[in-house]
């Protein structure tokens, strides 16, 4: 879907977890990761961002490239 660019924290791996992303020129902050699951070639994130709203980033390791792969309104 949607290219982004996303900050990550790196603890005992690179690129363990998003904590911020910038998506249409606007800075989202992670508040909370509400899931996260595998593929055979990515790591997909949903997580609820300072918005109030659940994004779904996909971080494709093969190719080093993060996108939006699903959006819902919050409450």
């Amino acid at each position: 879907m949607s290219d982004i660019r996303v900050e990550t924290y790196s603890g005992f791996k690179a690129d363990e977890r998003p904590v911020k992303f910038v998506l249409g020129g606007r800075a989202y902050v992670v508040v909370s990761l509400e899931d996260q699951w595998y593929s055979p070639a990515a790591m997909h994130f949903r997580v609820r961002a300072d918005d109030g709203n659940i994004y779904v980033l996909c971080h494709n390791e093969l190719e080093q490239r993060w996108t939006l792969d699903a959006f819902r309104a919050g409450p």
